[in-house]
């Protein structure tokens, strides 16, 4: 790896501090008793732009504080997915950080460019529009937040299934900081660090943080073929904060964050024998292959962003946010494994995106209270996919091997209007409603033809060449009831709608399917959901209940279509249609018990009952024959805790988690031999916080090295059955110092 060795040296010059660091605290320690506490502590969140506890917030959400994530070991937002109900997130096919990420049965699992994601992910207060990228690795970090269900009445870019809030540390006016180290299996390293406090002096009025992180290890596997290895982890990131404060009526922050992943590629198990590579049988090991592609899997994606916050007084705060952000991929994906060149893809991504945002928020303390924006977004989404297909039980032809060349861009203009606002009817009872407005242009222009070389130089035939544009406009309203029963109850009905809208398939081929150049209906959820916000035995246990019904219209599916080349032979294209009408119908149940001082149990449940009620194909309703992607019916997680205060003033805690989900279909196509069957993971973890500076983490995911696919490609046209895994057995040590 490239940056090993400079991850090496970070890691050296922080481990060489250590008896520096320790004779410092030869004092008695003076960390933090970990059984004091005798009630459970309720999060705040801004789930609704204003502060308040977990508990109060009358809408489904999960949050997370910089202790949770650290003891449940989560690196990125793919470990997430077991710990929130009815959520699934992995990286996509092929990649290290491209997300695909489904809330209740509603995502996109394509990332095709100007194609709108299904769970919207926000870097603070910034939309992230394309996956690539958006797999965010977790360091330096305040809080996580997951809200269930469409959003679009409190900020940003309207979603339909739900938004991931990640929400970085903010600026301290004391100088504080972090340095971790971790070393685990497969050669782990990663070094984070990060300081920040104020600038030139208490009355300054500056503040600023930098936080870094390079996370490196080996491959789960080996390309066999060239000796590489593939499924390994090379990413590097920085985010850098600016904040001028005058007194605390106004503030401008400025931020910067990048990120660049040179992992190689993703590693793939071959599920059955291709019949066009008989010499080539599937492996033993579900991350080797055999490919003869460069290994270049690289995503850059930086952004940056400012925000004025101006409280004339205290009942009003105006919030301005503006932010530009890039992206750039280059990833070749083998699709069928082998040395042989029978699908073969290298892809270029190029992303780019201006929003602005301007919110005012009203409390003047009494029975009235609420948030109102302006929403504007600009973002061109492109990218060119070089494609060889080649079917050698074929004689050589002008369609055999086939060379493509995809190209264009989609250009999303979007401007919404959104309000929502809270009325206390009574001292108990509570109204809320909300409303967006949002007219939104796709402009796509495609060029997609087929050459005679690999050089793509002369072409011999055009799949598409078209440049339009189609507008959608939507009102999703929202309203809901909140009661609370007693102080520690609260129980309350919501209904709101989700939109997403529609757009072109860059890559249509409308010659062969003249249909696939037109473009496709947005999306929309009619959301129904009762819930309870409960704690019980003062305060030492929480239990939070959600049953949702969701009716869900012209649902987006991105499906490999098969054609006749003139010679007769088949092929494909990636194809991007509306399915019909399916209904979505889930309970969730969150927890968290401290049954005594040094015990915390929590965890959740989930059920999803995810049917179609029409899917037209070739003029047929066949929708008893289809089901959803990544929507397991049954899914949840345990955590169970032990806590206990040391003699020398630090304390431990160890933790044991299991994690179960029932069968899922990952892919559209519903092949048999990419379903995964249920399965459940274990993982551990020991935390020794020596005292309030010094912590030692040990920590294991995946213990019993569980087989789980996540994803996986079926192209019957050129033999390609493959399978996509999630991690093997991973165990890390990680040694870190706060100040």
């Amino acid at each position: 790896m490239k940056r090993k060795h400079l991850s090496l040296a970070i890691g050296c010059v922080l481990l060489s501090s250590m008896p520096v660091a320790w004779a410092q605290d030869a004092a008695p320690a003076t960390a933090s008793p970990a059984t004091n506490a005798t009630t459970l502590d309720s999060v705040k969140v801004t789930a609704r732009k204003r502060e308040e506890t977990l508990q109060d917030v009358p809408v489904a959400v999960t949050a997370f504080t910089p202790e949770t994530l650290d003891k449940l070991n989560i690196k990125d937002l793919g470990d997430l997915d077991a710990q929130v109900p009815n959520l699934t997130v992995y990286a996509a096919r092929g990649s290290t950080s491209t997300v695909t990420a489904y809330i209740r049965g509603v995502g996109q699992a394509d990332p095709l460019w100007g194609v709108d994601p299904g769970v919207g992910i926000y870097l603070d207060d910034v939309y992230i529009a394309r996956p690539q990228g958006a797999l965010l690795d977790v360091f330096d970090v305040e809080r996580i937040e997951v809200l269930r269900g469409p959003q679009g009445t409190l900020y940003g870019k309207n979603t339909i299934g739900g938004a991931i809030k990640y929400i970085s540390r903010g600026l301290p006016q004391e100088t504080t900081g972090f340095a971790s180290v971790t070393v685990g299996n497969y050669n782990q390293l990663d070094v984070k660090a990060a300081l920040g406090g104020e600038i030139g002096g208490k009355d300054s009025g500056l503040r600023g943080r930098v936080s870094v992180a390079s996370m490196n290890r080996d491959g789960f596997g080996t390309n066999t073929f060239t000796g590489q290895d593939v499924s390994d982890k090379e990413i590097n990131a920085v985010r850098m904060q600016l904040g001028a404060y005058s007194q605390d009526d106004f503030d401008v922050q400025v931020a910067f964050d990048y990120m660049d992943d040179q992992s190689g590629v993703r590693g793939a198990k071959m599920l059955a024998p291709n019949p066009l590579a008989p010499a080539y049988l599937p492996t033993d090991d579900r991350y080797d292959i055999r490919s003869g592609m460069k290994n270049i899997n690289d995503t850059e994606m930086k952004g940056a962003s400012i925000t004025a916050n101006w409280r004339p007084n205290d009942d009003w705060a105006f919030k301005y946010v503006a932010a530009k952000r890039e992206s750039d991929t280059e990833t070749n994906i083998d699709f069928d494994t082998t040395p042989r060149p029978l699908v073969d893809v290298r892809a270029f991504y190029s992303d780019s995106q201006v929003s602005q945002e301007f919110q005012v928020n009203y409390d003047g303390g009494g029975r009235a209270r609420g948030v109102m924006g302006l929403y504007w977004f600009n973002g061109d989404a492109g990218g060119q996919v070089l494609n060889y297909f080649w079917n050698p039980l074929l004689a050589t032809s002008l369609t055999n091997p086939l060379f493509g060349d995809t190209q264009g861009v989609v250009n999303t203009k979007s401007v919404a209007l959104y309000a929502d606002w809270t009325f206390d009817l009574t001292d108990r009872l509570k109204l809320d409603v909300g409303a967006r407005y949002t007219d939104e242009d796709k402009h796509a222009v495609a060029l997609n033809r087929f050459y005679t070389s690999t050089a793509y130089e002369t072409s011999w035939g055009t799949a598409a060449n078209f440049d339009k544009t189609v507008n959608f406009k939507n009102v999703s309203p929202k309203v809901s009831l909140d009661y609370q029963v007693t102080p520690d109850i609260m129980i309350y009905g919501l209904a709101s709608r989700g939109f997403k809208s529609g757009g072109y398939n860059i890559r249509a081929n409308t010659t062969a399917v003249p249909r696939s150049g037109e473009p496709f209906d947005d999306e929309q959820v009619d959301s129904f959901e009762i819930g309870s916000k409960m704690s019980f035995l003062d305060q030492r246990l929480f239990l939070n209940l959600s049953a949702f019904h969701n009716k869900y219209e012209d649902i987006q599916l991105s499906v490999f279509t098969s054609y006749t080349l003139p010679n007769g032979s088949q092929s494909f294209f990636g194809d991007f249609t509306n399915a019909g009408k399916g209904t979505v119908n889930g309970v969730e149940v969150e927890y968290q018990f401290l049954p005594t001082a040094n015990w915390l149990i929590s965890g959740n449940l989930a059920w999803l009952d995810a049917k179609y009620d029409e899917f037209i194909s070739g003029g047929v309703n066949i929708a008893d024959t289809q089901y959803f992607t990544n929507a397991p019916e049954f899914s949840g997680a345990l955590n169970v805790e032990y806590r206990t205060d040391l003699a020398n003033g630090g304390n431990l805690s160890a933790r044991v988690g299991y994690s179960y989900q029932s069968e899922v279909w990952p892919t559209t196509d519903l092949s048999p031999a990419i379903k995964q069957d249920g399965y459940g993971l274990v993982n551990a973890g020991v935390i020794w916080k020596v005292n309030d500076a010094w912590s030692l983490s040990l920590q294991g995911t995946n213990l019993a090295d569980e087989e789980y696919r996540t994803t996986g490609y079926n192209i019957a046209a050129y033999g390609v059955l493959t399978g996509f895994y999630g991690p093997p057995r991973q165990y890390s040590l990680t040694a870190r110092y706060d100040f």
